[in-house]
């Protein structure tokens, strides 16, 4: 059995891409989730290895030096990043012909023929969940034998196999630790919210909301939330409290972690006598005893996606929660002391100047403690992508061109009363009017005040804050005088 390698290849300078984040693109300040939808096969796969490369500061040379050792190379994709993987893939092919390359990700379950046309260097490419197939691709099986696989014969011909059925039973799955605490440095991953370091981790796939633009749930994961027991996921965070005590946080990526409560009940009274820190993702629909029971349990912050302020665009991506249910759901988290990072989205059908106002007063009238502000991506998959085709509102002919040469986002998407130039020079408003105000300011201060390493981290994370800032605004002007 040739020895496989599980790559996050190498990107734009601070570019998230890796296979744990849900939208690739290079954040406003330094931010990486960790890989774990490669973590996963990797600790299925023996004699492996996990090489994330953004933010362990891997560059393509040493990327290559690295890649030289294994037979088998596994490249997690993704719809921005897909041009510059397979310069990588290349690269390692030129370097050594017999290497044998798949790719898996959202992308090349959506686009699985397209993907590898993508480079002569591809393969085979992985279709939805593909933990299982890249086991059985490591372990040396004929790649017509695997199922949820698509594959270049030897006459270079495309070939389809049947598809995998999803796995049903999360606990058949191995825990993820080992694999992180063998081949990552867990001090060099950061989310501007969250303590550091943090550890982030699944406990469940798949997600029974039908948000038009998300994409784990409309390509891997699913509308069926299928989830680990709560004694396997107490068991594992109390593995990861002794693995890695210096880990101030752990976080629950599922994309709704609360969309099963009487689960997510008994997991929050398993953690408690933990003692530790733990956040995860939620809907703005929990109510106050709810919220209070997982504070008393080692809750410490919940990320919520409120997307936008005005209630005809939270209809039309389907979120199920309108603007009344998100003011009592923040008001309840205020007075549990529960901490929020809320996430915004501007760009959704069908802006205007006037829906943007809204849901910038709206953010402020929430007053969360952090948020983090988007434009709409429509990925391939995504009910949005199909909307956005169907009704035109599509900027660039090439509707996978959702980053810029410098790995931020760009505005794709344009409507009859909102351009795209006004839609991204929106988030530069947005974050200003809601930041430079004395209570986020305040509270910022307070938290430098209290601890010497979060003084420092606030200090480089506004310098790259407002960094960031100015290139959007580079980017914006060199957009214009190239039209």
């Amino acid at each position: 059995m040739n020895r496989t390698l599980y790559l996050s290849p190498p990107s734009f300078d601070g570019f998230d891409g890796g296979a744990g984040s849900r939208y690739q693109a290079r954040r406003e300040v330094t931010s990486f989730w960790y890989p774990t939808w490669l973590a996963q096969p990797a600790a299925l796969t023996p004699n492996s290895r996990l090489l994330d490369c953004p933010p362990q500061g891997i560059d393509l040379a040493q990327c290559l030096a690295i890649a030289r050792d294994f037979g088998q190379i596994i490249l997690h994709t993704s719809t921005p990043s897909l041009k510059n993987d397979c310069r990588v893939a290349e690269a390692i092919k030129q370097q050594q012909p017999d290497t044998r390359i798949g790719f898996v990700g959202a992308h090349t379950m959506v686009l699985p023929a397209e993907t590898l046309k993508a480079s002569w260097a591809i393969d085979w490419v992985g279709r939805k969940e593909f933990d299982f197939t890249c086991q059985e691709v490591a372990t040396g099986r004929d790649l017509a034998d695997i199922a949820g696989l698509s594959y270049k014969n030897r006459d270079g011909k495309i070939i389809h196999n049947p598809e995998r059925a999803m796995i049903t039973d999360m606990d058949t799955l191995p825990w993820v630790a080992d694999v992180y605490h063998r081949d990552l440095d867990i001090e060099k991953y950061f989310i501007g919210y969250l303590l550091h370091p943090y550890i982030s981790m699944y406990t469940g796939r798949g997600c029974p909301a039908q948000c038009t633009f998300c994409l784990w749930p409309q390509t891997i994961g699913g509308h069926q939330y299928r989830v680990r027991s709560p004694q396997n996921v107490a068991a594992e965070m109390a593995y990861m409290k002794q693995l890695f005590p210096q880990v101030r946080e752990f976080f629950f990526d599922d994309d709704t972690f609360t969309a099963n409560l009487p689960r997510a009940r008994e997991i929050a009274r398993r953690l408690g006598p933990l003692g530790v820190n733990w956040s995860c993702n939620s809907r703005a629909n929990l109510d106050y005893d709810t919220i209070k029971s997982f504070k008393d349990n080692g809750l410490r912050l919940f990320l919520v996606g409120y997307e936008s302020g005005n209630d005809g665009i939270l209809q039309r991506i389907k979120k199920g929660v309108s603007t009344d249910d998100m003011r009592r759901f923040t008001r309840a988290c205020h007075r549990a002391g529960v901490v929020i990072h809320g996430t915004f989205i501007l760009g959704l059908p069908v802006e205007t100047p006037a829906t943007i106002e809204q849901t910038i007063n709206f953010a402020r009238e929430l007053d969360v403690f952090s948020l983090q502000v988007s434009l709409a991506a429509p990925y391939p998959g995504t009910e949005l992508y199909d909307q956005a085709r169907l009704n035109g509102w599509f900027v660039k002919k090439d509707k996978t061109d959702l980053v810029e040469t410098d790995g931020f986002q760009q505005s794709t998407l344009a409507y009859p009363e909102a351009t795209k130039e006004e839609i991204f020079e929106a988030v530069d408003r947005f974050y200003r009017r809601y930041y430079l105000r004395p209570r986020p300011i305040l509270r910022i201060i307070k938290t430098m005040l209290e601890d010497k390493d979060v003084l420092v981290r606030r200090c480089r994370e506004g310098y790259e804050f407002f960094k960031s800032l100015n290139q959007r605004k580079a980017d914006l002007a060199a957009a214009k005088k190239a039209a």
